[in-house]
């Protein structure tokens, strides 16, 4: 243990919680600093093995410590933070944006002391984190993503090699990972290079004929290309058998879970129809359990299906009172303008910067809204020829990130009215401001479907 003191300044603000402690977290040492009067070396380092951390936390329980601050800096306070939390000391994760030192020189002592001296007056606030069981549940679908994605990146390098061989198969296949293509890289890696011969591996639902597969895998068969396809393939494999055994432990949590919970009073509303289905959604009942975790059905709304929801569950929870409004969880969200004002002039609205993976997702949502007939699919487009895409993607997914809010808080049964229905309410509020706009020059409008058409439209 290393013993570290330096001087503190007099505190002229109140304090708000006097028995708060700051930590700086580092991957070999956390550096503690607890009030002055409760030990004579109020700054100490601990080392970030299991029983230093322990030793850690018997010292702030001897020094009186009831809440402790903790700068996020990677996945190195994860551990600090389960023995915080087991021990009964609050543990307030802090954003390192909002904990920036006072200019001068930086040290991992000063910045113990700089987290100490802020919550002490209360002036910090904690990131979310949600409850432990849906933590679990985080943590298999996070595991899941990256194995997809791991799968595609091995999928991408099949691709690649085949080209170099001239074998053309994504030309004439949707998915050189479907039935179609799977059974040709197979035959082409047992030895088989007629293209005659793998054209017939082609599935009656393939929209390309055997004689145009078959002049596209005409190529040059070169044996370091091969053994990258066959080495790619079975990382691919490796990744599909890692997916169907976290998709079985991802249905356990949710079983799980739903076990705990009371069961709902109606019975899930009617499944949504839905498009094609998409080969990297679980292959299990996903929204029945989520159903009896939540109470209510998220793939209702327009956009998200059961994996979709599942996916914004872990990442949000399903207890809304953390956020007491709508427009606190937007914020969150990173989705809400982030409204810079000096001297009583917007300077800027630009949406903050943020790697929220539920904004990630709701924005992905919005994206496909476009391509649809759904009010917020109009809305989309009406902000898109107004504004650009790129904004009316983040207005669209603040839209929905409303709605899951108000679904999961206060149960809302969402029903979309529709294009016309939108278009038509968009025109009426138009048209309102219109009049009012008219009426405070001294004009009135005249609607030319009902009324002879005159020298103008205005009178």
């Amino acid at each position: 243990m290393s013993t570290r003191v330096s001087p503190r300044r007099p505190r002229r603000m109140r304090q708000v919680h006097p028995d708060a402690a700051g930590i700086d977290c580092g991957s070999a040492e956390h550096f503690v600093a607890v009030p002055v009067d409760r030990d004579p070396h109020p700054v100490q380092a601990f080392k970030t093995f299991t029983g230093e951390l322990q030793r850690l936390i018997g010292w702030l329980q001897a020094c009186g410590v009831t809440t402790v601050a903790m700068e996020a800096t990677g996945v190195y306070w994860i551990p600090l933070y389960d023995l915080l939390e087991a021990a009964g000391i609050e543990a307030v994760l802090v954003n390192a944006r909002h904990v920036k030192n006072v200019p001068g020189r930086k040290s991992d002592v000063s910045d113990c002391e700089w987290l100490q001296e802020l919550h002490s007056v209360g002036l910090l606030r904690g990131s979310f984190r949600p409850a432990p069981a849906i933590t679990s549940l985080r943590a298999y679908v996070r595991h899941r993503d990256t194995l997809i994605r791991s799968a595609g990146m091995y999928t991408q390098r099949m691709q690649k090699a085949l080209i170099q061989m001239n074998v053309q198969l994504p030309l004439v296949v949707t998915d050189i990972t479907g039935v179609t293509g799977l059974k040709i890289i197979r035959a082409i890696l047992r030895g088989e290079t007629d293209p005659t011969v793998l054209a017939q591996h082609r599935d009656r639902r393939c929209n390309a004929s055997a004689e145009t597969i078959a002049a596209a895998l005409t190529g040059h068969f070169r044996a370091e290309y091969l053994f990258i396809v066959q080495q790619n393939l079975a990382l691919y494999e490796m990744c599909q058998q890692q997916v169907t055994a976290c998709d079985t432990a991802i249905e356990g949590v949710l079983q799980t879970l739903a076990t705990q919970m009371p069961t709902p009073q109606a019975p899930p509303p009617p499944a949504r129809p839905r498009q094609k289905h998409n080969g990297n959604e679980p292959h299990f009942d996903v929204r029945t359990p989520l159903y009896q975790v939540t109470g209510v059905d998220l793939s209702q709304l327009d956009a998200i299906g059961p994996y979709a929801a599942l996916r914004l569950v872990s990442e949000v929870g399903t207890d809304m009172r953390r956020w007491p409004t709508e427009k606190h969880f937007t914020s969150w969200l990173t989705l809400a303008p982030r409204n810079r004002i000096s001297g009583g002039r917007l300077l800027s609205s630009r949406t903050q910067p943020s790697a929220n993976r539920a904004a990630a997702l709701l924005r992905m949502a919005a994206m496909s809204l476009g391509r649809t007939q759904t009010a917020l699919g109009a809305y989309y487009r009406r902000l898109a020829a107004r504004v650009g895409k790129a904004k009316a993607i983040t207005a669209t997914a603040r839209k929905l990130a409303i709605l899951v809010y108000r679904t999961l808080k206060h149960g809302l049964v969402y029903q979309d009215p529709g294009a016309a229905a939108y278009d038509l309410h968009h025109k009426t509020r138009v048209l309102r401001r219109l009049r009012q706009r008219a009426a405070a020059l001294g004009y009135g409008l005249i609607d030319l479907t009902t009324s002879p058409a005159s020298d103008g439209v205005v009178s």
